[in-house]
């Protein structure tokens, strides 16, 4: 299905994101029930219906050149958000390999790939974009093969180098995290950089999820939704850069908290690197607004709940505790259930 792609939108300054009808309607509602709390909840990444975010590995939608745009920017003003260790260039040169090969087959009205043996010519239309390079050669790119690569995507990459029954986040490009860093967490094991999220090695959350990813053979991708929320149509959360964004959790009222408040959900993605046996993780980014997620009121009904019920150790760690109460009384005109304020 033809990808429509919308002019450029900021995802700073003057937050001109907004959502199409089209992108609301397909957008990854990650509560399949009234309540929330952690699981391990990994289902094989198996294509979805023609459209949906789950028709490829990869999903590109309206707001591709925006998020490269941002990328670019956000690059441009930290380097350190790509990070690829020396014995991580073979994994890089692999995710490459993926990513050029599904975008060429998936979405051929914006991507082409010619391969020659080892001389291959990539065309990315969307980006006016036409670069011939030898595989395997870095001189010959303009950027290290996975920033080459991840400049042209949406959503941050990690590349999990496998070893001593572990996973170590030893390379990525990371310039939309939800309230982490690349720099601090790079070189990582797995329970390392999620060790500060709470209830879950409790529950054994991270063990079976562990033992899931080590086991994920080649051609067998698997994915989650994970979830938090975001003030403003804001990408870049980074940990860095908390000084720009972190004070306007204070700003929601009862007034602006529909234009405010975003709900953001990852759809992570994983996969097996055949050459170098590293995993791919993809972080793939989706911001809607509570007014635009309000045009399905049974969304609006089912977040009303899940925000009410849901534990404050999880809302603390997630950033939501000083806005919650507002955005669940909004969200209560949606909810038959609701006790009025």
């Amino acid at each position: 299905m033809p990808v429509t792609l919308k002019p450029l939108e900021s995802y700073r300054d003057d937050f001109t994101f907004r959502n199409s009808p089209e992108a609301i309607a397909r957008f990854p509602f990650p509560f399949p029930e009234d309540h929330y709390m952690y699981s391990v909840n990994i289902e094989p990444a198996t294509p979805g219906a023609p459209g949906s975010v789950f028709a490829h590995w990869f999903d590109i939608d309206e707001h591709y050149r925006s998020e490269t745009a941002e990328r670019a920017r956000v690059l441009k003003k930290d380097p350190q958000r790509c990070i690829v260790m020396p014995h991580m260039h073979e994994a890089s040169w692999d995710a490459l390999e993926m990513l050029m090969t599904h975008l060429a087959a998936d979405y051929p009205q914006l991507y082409r790939l010619t391969r020659d043996g080892k001389q291959w010519t990539w065309e990315n239309h969307a980006l006016d974009i036409c670069q011939r390079f030898t595989f395997g050669d870095a001189d010959t790119l303009p950027y290290e093969p996975l920033e080459y690569i991840g400049r042209q995507v949406q959503g941050d990459i990690a590349l999990l180098d496998q070893r001593d029954g572990d996973l170590y986040m030893d390379a990525g490009i990371v310039t939309g995290p939800a309230d982490w860093s690349l720099a601090f967490d790079a070189g990582m094991s797995f329970k390392q950089w999620h060790a500060p999220v709470p209830m879950a090695p409790e529950l054994g959350v991270f063990d079976r999820a562990l033992k899931y990813l080590l086991n994920i053979p080649v051609d067998r991708p698997v994915r989650r939704l994970n979830w938090t929320m975001t003030i403003n149509p804001r990408l870049d959360t980074s940990s860095e850069t908390f000084h720009e964004w972190g004070h306007e959790r204070g700003l929601v009222s009862a007034e602006n908290v529909a234009r405010l408040v975003h709900l953001r959900v990852e759809l992570q993605f994983m996969a097996r690197l055949p050459r170098s046996n590293a995993l791919l993780f993809g972080i793939r980014t989706y911001l809607i607004s509570l007014e635009e997620l309000a045009t399905n009121p049974a969304w609006a009904q089912r977040l009303h709940r899940v925000l009410r019920d849901l534990p404050d150790a999880i809302a603390d760690y997630k950033g939501l505790s000083r806005y919650r109460q507002t955005v669940v009384e909004w969200l209560g005109q949606f909810d038959s259930e609701a006790v009025p304020a």
